[in-house]
C-alpha cells in the first residue's frame, strides 16, 4: 500500500511540475500563432527578426530587410516583438 501512494505521490510531482507546464506553454503558443497577421513584428525560434508580409495556412512570409522576404512556418514564430 504504502508503494502505491509513492508511485502516486512521484507522479503528482511529476504532473506538476512538468506536464501541466509544458501544456500551458504550448496552448500559448498555439494561440500567438492563430493570432498572427499582416504587419505584426515577430522573432522565429531561429533568432530571426522580421515583418509578416503575408499568411498561409501553414507558413509565413517575413520581410527581413528591405525587399528580402523569407518563407517559414508558423510554427517557427517564437514570439512577438
Amino acid at each position: 500500500m504504502t508503494q502505491l501512494l509513492v508511485i502516486l505521490i512521484v507522479f503528482v510531482i511529476f504532473y506538476f511540475l512538468l506536464i501541466r507546464p509544458q501544456q500551458q506553454r504550448a496552448r500559448d503558443h498555439q494561440k500567438l500563432v492563430s493570432e498572427l497577421k499582416s504587419g505584426d513584428e515577430v522573432v522565429t525560434i531561429g533568432g530571426i527578426h522580421g515583418k509578416i508580409m503575408g499568411l498561409d495556412e501553414e507558413t509565413v512570409s517575413l520581410e527581413v530587410a528591405e525587399k528580402v522576404v523569407i518563407r517559414v512556418s508558423r510554427a517557427a514564430i517564437a514570439r512577438r516583438r
